[in-house]
């Protein structure tokens, strides 16, 4: 339980700065300003246990930076005797053992990694604390490094190759360049497992070099993935048919009590491989778990699967040098496909800085908001019964469109700006039964006006259910 004979305590267990100080470490400061502008709240490097207990005052809040912690074993003596009463973490894993009884937030959206038996685990589902994620706030930074990742496997025009090449004097256009054919992304599959806001952003990408994008999601998505212009997948083998690459971003589901792992875990197995069209690219910036290794070892001998782009967690003991986490099951597989397989450390979306800060000052909000208003916000799972279930939060233009964010849109100016547009639209439509030049210029002006108003107001995609 909360110490009522001192400040409140929060443990910030992950970098909140990825930009580099003068003297070569990562940043905090800008976060560290933005907790210490906020009144009652304190910031300090390193453990509680190095600082004295202040005024006994729960309502003041001191912020323990200690973004080195990384095994098991460390962050069990970091938190130690209740040692703290509330955490934000980004990709640390948090044994169940520690305890942070006001309440946990991840920067990002997956909480797998959450582990506090004070909320019951990575899913929320019981305990005595909230548990909440940024959504949407790493979205955009995933679903680039995403098509960073697409773009070095798909298309096959070797920059390096050629440039050498030309600066060598060895490449006559004339004579070689029917030796590099190349194959544009227009036309090809890409098939999206989840319609959450990194699937969607990543689907959006796929429309924009003209790939057929087909997403699989639940049923009462499929009216809005049809409506952006998607293919609706009723199963991850349906979308997966005869797609060029396949990315995943389900998260890892509820726990299976059948078999002791999450829902998802295995979900891209044989059958989906095989679905895939041969020599496909299967990109995972999501979990580890998702993807059955052993049956990516045989897509990837027969190949079934021509490369593997694979972001996930991975630890190593200081003292024994044992690799553990999500992307220890894949190492195996390097010794015979080296040459088809990219492993990186889940360094998709927690490389950015921008995002980084971001999601630490929306983290330190939401932490405030439940010591000070008891109001949970972007809640995962349950709400212990003595809180209030705030709405969400997310990024403008990123997932779906929740009601007050139109409401206040057309409050605001964009509703004039939109009033005075389908005013616009109705009439040149109306132009258009007797059709001319300047009709047809005047209507195709306005429907790129509204598109251009949409973007600029986040108002694409689907409505919050």
């Amino acid at each position: 339980m909360t110490d009522m004979t001192r400040p409140t305590r929060v443990l910030i267990a992950d970098l909140i700065g990825l930009a580099f100080d003068a003297d070569g470490q990562p940043d905090p400061s800008e976060a560290r300003t933005y907790i210490e502008g906020v009144e009652g709240c304190s910031f300090h490097f390193g453990p509680a246990a190095d600082k004295p207990s202040g005024a006994a005052d729960p309502a003041l809040v001191d912020f323990y930076y200690c973004p080195n912690v990384s095994t098991r074993e460390e962050l069990l003596s970091l938190c130690a005797d209740n040692a703290y009463d509330a955490l934000i973490a980004a990709a640390t894993f948090i044994p169940a053992e520690c305890r942070f009884d006001l309440g946990g937030v991840r920067i990002g959206a997956g909480t797998g990694n959450m582990g506090s038996e004070s909320w019951g685990g990575g899913n929320g589902l019981g305990g005595v604390a909230p548990l909440m994620n940024t959504p949407g706030i790493n979205s955009r930074a995933t679903a680039q490094m995403v098509w960073k990742a697409l773009m070095s496997a798909l298309p096959d025009l070797p920059f390096d190759t050629l440039h050498d090449r030309v600066a060598a004097g060895t490449f006559d256009t004339g004579r070689h360049l029917r030796d590099f054919p190349t194959s544009k992304l227009e036309g090809q599959k890409l098939a999206v497992i989840g319609y959450g806001n990194i699937g969607r952003e990543v689907a959006k990408l796929g429309t924009a070099f003209h790939m057929d994008v087909a997403i699989f999601a639940r049923p009462r998505h499929k009216k809005w993935i049809e409506a952006e212009g998607f293919t609706y997948a009723a199963t991850i083998e349906e979308a997966a048919s005869s797609a060029n690459a396949l990315s995943v971003h389900l998260g890892l589901g509820p726990m299976d009590a059948d078999r002791g792992v999450p829902a998802n875990t295995g979900l891209i197995n044989a059958e989906v491989l095989s679905a895939m069209a041969r020599g496909g690219v299967l990109i995972n910036f999501d979990r580890g778990e998702l993807v059955d290794t052993s049956a990516l070892d045989v897509a990837l001998a027969s190949g079934q699967i021509g490369r593997a782009i694979i972001d996930a967690d991975v630890f190593v003991s200081e003292e024994t040098g044992e690799v553990t986490g999500p992307m220890a099951p894949y190492l195996p597989l390097l010794e015979q496909h080296a040459d088809k397989l990219c492993l990186l450390p889940h360094a998709a979306a927690d490389t950015d800085h921008p995002t980084r800060v971001a999601g630490a000052k929306q983290a330190v909000d939401q932490i405030l908001s439940v010591i000070r208003e008891r109001v949970v916000v972007n809640a995962v799972g349950d709400v212990p019964e003595e809180l209030t279930s705030g709405s969400s939060i997310v990024p403008a233009g990123v997932g779906a469109i929740r009601l007050e964010r139109l409401i206040s849109t057309l409050e605001a100016s964009g509703g004039d700006k939109l009033r005075s547009l389908v005013s616009d639209l109705h009439a040149n439509l109306e132009r258009m039964s007797k059709p001319d030049a300047d009709a047809a210029h005047a209507l195709m002006f306005d429907l790129n006006r509204l598109r251009a108003l949409m973007n600029e107001f986040g108002l694409e995609g689907p409505m919050q259910t």
